[in-house]
């Protein structure tokens, strides 16, 4: 008896070419779309009192990520209907103010410790406040982390969003440490090449984050959404 047929477009290397495929799409948009500020990072020295206009030039990115998150999450597996393009922009237009209002003002307050940080010596604290901001920021970046995740593929209000999202940074935990990872991949890869690095790897890292939230985004649609 012979074996059943696998129609064209279901079988692992189609799966993997629409995934490549989807993941190039995604990454070549992402950028387009953040362009304008990620040209005004590059144009910006490696001084602190850059810091309040690198947090504006960051925020082209964030509707970008978010429509990102949508269309990896909502994408093709099928090679013969792949439309990541159209997804990607339907997750922009969806999701870029709720994706700015929880993330300005996270950028903000990420500006106001990372200034504090740089000029730690000024402020006459002693060495531990050092350290309980930088955990802050860590914690906050974590908490952004779920947030975008949230507001990319639900549409609840804004501080709901907030809540949920610090409400599963310690719920699952296991989530949170791998969006540590990546956050840590993300500086090192800054460190050691290039600053261009991550924004060049936003798809992939994305992915991962999206695969690492998995149990944040299963509880949401079971217990958060009617």
């Amino acid at each position: 008896m012979s074996a059943p047929s696998v129609s064209f477009g279901a079988g692992p290397l189609s799966r993997a070419a629409a995934l490549i495929h989807t993941l190039v799409t995604v990454q070549a948009l992402l950028l387009a779309a953040s362009a304008p500020g990620l040209a005004g990072l590059l144009l910006l020295g490696p001084d602190a009192s850059n810091l309040p206009l690198a947090a504006l030039c960051l925020l082209p990115l964030v509707p970008a990520l978010s429509a990102a998150v949508y269309a990896l999450h909502h994408r093709d597996h099928d090679l013969t209907d792949l439309h990541p393009a159209r997804t990607y922009w339907r997750g922009l237009q969806l999701n870029c103010l709720s994706a700015l209002k929880l993330w300005a003002p996270l950028l903000g307050w990420l500006t106001v410790i990372a200034f504090t940080l740089t000029h730690f010596s000024a402020t006459g604290l002693p060495g531990w406040w050092a350290l309980l901001l930088a955990a802050i920021g860590l914690a906050s970046l974590l908490w952004g982390a779920h947030a975008l995740v949230l507001t990319s593929l639900f549409s609840f209000r804004t501080r709901d969003t907030a809540r949920l999202a610090a409400y599963f940074l310690f719920r699952h935990g296991r989530a949170t440490l791998a969006a540590t990872s990546l956050l840590v991949l993300a500086g090192g890869l800054t460190a050691l090449l290039t600053e261009a690095m991550p924004a060049l790897l936003a798809a992939p890292l994305l992915l991962s984050l999206l695969h690492a939230a998995r149990p944040v985004i299963a509880e949401t649609e079971e217990d958060f959404t009617a």
